[in-house]
């Protein structure tokens, strides 16, 4: 393998955790080096960049965590924007979540941070919306970031001007350890040699591929089908976030359809009839004038999952290995605050004490109870 330092820090997963991650790490002048089997398969070139912790009605510790985050992301974008020259494409555009009627609203999760919207205010929010949704709520504080078109790519970049190393089509096949020391990789490189590669720290990051590596922590995949079509520009500008169906409008008028949650396709690849005809139906309900635009992209992916859908952050069983995975539905979100806390982890940097023990909830150790 040839890496350019001697003993880097391993980031085992090219997407967007790992390039988070790998970024946060060489500001801190650490060398870095990002084994990645294949970045085009990661869930970050598959989702659809939601910054959505209140439209999502996250609650109890996720919410916060959650609101961390998203309180950090203009920073992060900015400083990845300069990093790279490249525009990341976020947008606190505000999410509106419409409802059938105003007792399903007052019961949501989040309901007292959105803005209520009767009748004719969601009619003006989302021009078109299906005349069964009779009243919403607005988050204003919650949006979008475009990173599959632009947030991967600035991060790659930025990357590469800190120094990060990259090695591309490398399959990690097993963690190289002890009963309490984390010693290394075995890797088969993209010409198809095993090799061996040491080193004394690592951030298992490999998305719903990471319980594959590591047996203890119960990740699996959920897949999920998405699709985009071409609207007018400017048709509307809110998220519309629904049940089981969003909408997400770039400015250039492409809209992001997602997304199916299909927890026992496994990593069974491609799309089926079913999953984009779930899509479509979902279009339907939501905006129906929508039907008529054309449609532009299909593509699937697998989220990384656990057993209580929250992430796993934090150190782990071996010394030396560090985890950032099974963040499930909310990657794009929670990347900032993952990649803040953990590299604070990892350098002994100070973290402050409600931090400290929000990061305690997420530890993986939580399943052995």
């Amino acid at each position: 393998m040839n890496l350019l330092h001697k003993d880097p820090l391993l980031i085992l997963g090219g997407g967007l955790m790992g390039l988070t991650i790998a970024h946060e790490l060489a500001l801190k002048g650490r060398h870095i080096a990002v084994l990645s089997r294949r970045r085009s398969e990661a869930a970050g070139f598959v989702a659809a960049g939601m910054l959505a912790p209140h439209a999502e009605g996250l609650d109890e510790d996720l919410l916060k965590l959650g609101q961390l985050s998203l309180d950090r992301i203009p920073t992060w974008v900015e400083t990845i924007e300069s990093n790279s020259g490249i525009n990341c494409g976020l947008k606190r555009c505000g999410i509106v979540v419409p409802f059938l009627n105003h007792q399903e609203r007052n019961a949501y999760p989040t309901v007292l941070s959105g803005q209520a919207l009767n009748r004719k205010e969601l009619e003006r929010e989302i021009p078109g919306i299906a005349c069964e949704w009779t009243t919403g709520l607005l988050f204003h504080e919650d949006g979008q970031i475009d990173n599959r078109r632009q947030l991967m790519r600035a991060l790659e970049k930025a990357c590469v001007e800190l120094g990060v190393h990259f090695e591309e089509g490398v399959e990690v096949l097993k963690l190289i350890k002890n009963d309490k020391d984390f010693h290394g990789v075995q890797i088969r490189n993209a010409e198809g040699n095993i090799e061996t590669f040491h080193g004394n720290q690592a951030v298992l990051c490999s998305g719903a591929w990471s319980n594959q590596l590591l047996k203890e922590i119960p990740v699996f995949p959920v897949k999920g089908q998405m699709l985009s079509i071409q609207g007018p520009k400017n048709a509307f500008q809110r998220i519309v976030f629904g049940p089981g169906t969003y909408l997400v409008p770039r400015d250039d008028g492409l809209i992001v359809v997602g997304a199916t949650s299909e927890k026992e396709a496994g990593f069974s690849e491609g799309l089926t009839p079913a999953g984009q005809k779930k899509l479509q139906k979902g279009i339907h309900s939501l905006l129906p004038c929508a039907n008529a635009w054309p449609h532009m992209e299909r593509w699937w992916g697998f989220r990384p999952c656990t057993p209580d859908e929250l992430p796993i952050i934090g150190s782990s069983s071996l010394n030396g290995l560090w985890l950032a995975t099974g963040h499930y539905r909310n990657g794009v979100l929670l990347a900032a605050i993952t990649a803040e806390l953990l590299a604070k982890c990892i350098c002994n940097e100070k973290i402050k004490n409600e931090e400290s023990s929000l990061l305690g909830k997420f530890d993986w150790s939580r399943f052995n109870d």
